[in-house]
């Protein structure tokens, strides 16, 4: 199991940032289907937080999030809070 204990965030890597600087490897496509390309790909970073980006977009701004939001986010998801975003 992975250590939830607090790491120091690379000063480097800020949000908003161009993704292409966060390197090409280790991209997903977790949503990833028969959707035509309209994915969001998420990459676990050196410190733990998550990037995430338009996979239209692989150079275009990165969205930083540390370990806890991406897990408050997803459990939110989960339970129908983000419904309204597509409704």
């Amino acid at each position: 199991m992975a250590s939830t204990a607090p790491r120091t965030p690379a000063p480097s890597v800020r949000n908003g940032m161009p993704a292409g600087e966060l390197g090409t490897e280790g991209w997903h496509k977790p949503w990833s289907g028969t959707n035509g390309g309209s994915c969001v790909e998420a990459k676990r970073l050196p410190d733990g937080r998550i990037a995430v980006r338009q996979s239209t977009d692989p150079t275009g701004p990165a969205l930083i999030y540390t370990r806890d939001e991406m897990v408050t986010f997803l459990a939110g998801a989960k339970a129908g809070l983000a419904d309204f975003l597509v409704d």
